[in-house]
């Protein structure tokens, strides 16, 4: 993926902000219900994305009402969104809000909220970093740049909205998951990861 689409890639995962912030102004549960309408609307959509025959469906559809050169220009749009991986496959916004509902469920506010930002933010610094200006790369393709700005962007997170013990063991977890890309994907795992840690943390050392 080049740099290009990597970057809009991220600008459209940091819509993902949106959940801590309903979650602060109005609360867990307008926050669980906003995040569950769009799992649930992702998952009726996603179909469409992946399946060539549904997908060509809705460019029939589309091309009765728009210009065949916009509704190609689209399609280039969100194909260059999705990593090679994804073009067959549950794609990274589904993994996000089923991790979002989780974290939202079943954690305090403040690890929730910590976790979500993290796992979002932290992952665009890390490619924003890692990608351009990482110079000592590993065999899996991450750099310590990459995961440098994960970490120090984790770390600014959660001392303010935790303290700073938790905010070092927060930022560890995140880090070591985005490095090794835990399955199913790590929009999922680095979410859960760092809140089951947090909690973890807060029950042997309250």
């Amino acid at each position: 993926m080049s740099m290009k689409s990597e970057l809009k890639r991220k600008a459209l995962h940091l819509t993902g902000l949106t959940v801590p912030i309903i979650y602060l102004l109005f609360g867990r549960t307008v926050t669980i219900r906003f995040v569950l309408f769009f799992f649930v609307l992702f998952l009726i959509l996603e179909p469409f994305r992946i399946v060539e025959e549904l997908r060509d469906k809705v460019k029939r559809r589309l091309h009765l009402y728009m210009n065949e050169e916009i509704v190609s220009h689209i399609e280039k749009e969100i194909d260059s969104l999705a990593r090679e991986e994804e073009k067959k496959r549950i794609a990274a916004h589904i993994y996000f809000t089923a991790a979002a509902l989780i974290v939202l469920y079943f954690f305090p506010a403040e690890i929730a909220i910590g976790a979500i930002t993290v796992a979002t933010l932290g992952d665009a610094m890390a490619a924003i970093i890692g990608k351009p200006f990482g110079k000592h790369r590993f065999k899996n393709g991450k750099s310590l740049e990459g995961s440098l700005a994960f970490f120090i962007t984790a770390l600014l997170i959660l001392v303010p909205l935790i303290d700073l013990p938790h905010g070092i063991v927060g930022a560890l977890a995140g880090t070591l998951v985005e490095f090794h890309g835990l399955p199913p994907d790590d929009n999922f795992s680095n979410q859960l990861a760092i809140a089951i840690i947090l909690y973890a943390f807060r029950i042997i050392l309250p």
